[in-house]
């Protein structure tokens, strides 16, 4: 029997991906969550039917997220992630020579899920540098103290409770919790097909921040592919230590050129 899962990407548009396999199936408190194997990408997580990652590409949106920032700032110690519960951009966080790493998950069920199918995203959680809270990542950056290098939104699309993490009150939050110069970046969603998703997340940090920074990568599974992701900061964003890490996607001339296409560019336009 061929079972297929797929993601609406938009009302006339669906990627289907045949499971070889269901690992899991079930709902937590706040999604539905499926994890399948893919004989062409491995094993995928899906929440309420849309694709968040799969053993095949997932490093391509962990390595961007991750390393644009660190590698922006000289000596990172201290980082947020707010999402993030299957643990891959923890992992390319700590490849960087960092004190602490706090992890806000508001969804424990991802994180167990993880822990026991996608071992090479969820072995970061054993490191001795993660603080993992399970909570409301909107509600942590409203009350703490705590001041941070960097901090990471690794959400899903900014509907539903998601949508308080792309606003200007967040990022007004965000900023206060950054050290001098600090780095908030967040994954902004699909250029091509879902264009305010984007626009929300620039115009709403360039009314907080100095300095706004647009990256785009090829996320095969993702809706069209291109994928972008927004940094924001006080300082201006830019490589300040050299590549001394593996990766497989990230590279240099990628952090430094910024190249992104023009319609991106002309959306952006104020």
């Amino acid at each position: 029997m061929k079972i297929w899962f797929g993601e609406n990407q938009t009302n006339d548009v669906r990627l289907m991906v045949k499971a070889s396999s269901v690992l899991f199936s079930g709902k937590s408190k706040y999604q539905k969550i499926d994890i399948i194997e893919n004989p062409t990408y491995g094993k995928i997580l899906f929440l309420d039917g849309t694709f968040q990652l799969t053993e095949r590409d997932e490093y391509i949106y962990h390595e961007m997220l991750a390393h644009i920032p660190l590698f922006s700032i000289s000596k990172p110690e201290e980082v947020l992630i707010i999402g993030g519960g299957d643990g891959g951009l923890a992992r390319e966080c700590l490849k960087h020579n960092i004190k602490k790493l706090k992890l806000v998950e508001i969804d424990e069920m991802v994180v167990e899920l993880s822990k026991r199918y996608l071992p090479s995203l969820s072995s970061s959680f054993s490191d001795k540098r993660m603080d993992l809270l399970i909570g409301d990542g909107a509600e942590f950056i409203s009350k703490t103290k705590e001041k941070f290098d960097v901090i990471l939104i690794d959400s899903t699309d900014p509907v539903g409770p998601a949508r308080a993490l792309f606003t200007e009150e967040f990022y007004r939050n965000v900023k206060m919790a950054l050290k001098n110069g600090g780095i908030v970046g967040s994954q902004t969603g699909s250029p091509f097909l879902f264009p305010e998703h984007i626009k929300n997340a620039y115009f709403n940090m360039k009314r907080v921040f100095k300095y706004v920074y647009v990256y785009v990568a090829t996320v095969p599974t993702y809706p069209s592919s291109i994928w972008s992701f927004t940094f924001a900061s006080d300082a201006e964003i830019k490589r300040r230590r050299e590549i001394d890490i593996k990766t497989s996607y990230y590279n240099e001339k990628m952090h430094d050129c910024n190249v992104i296409p023009q319609f991106v560019i002309d959306m952006l336009k104020d």
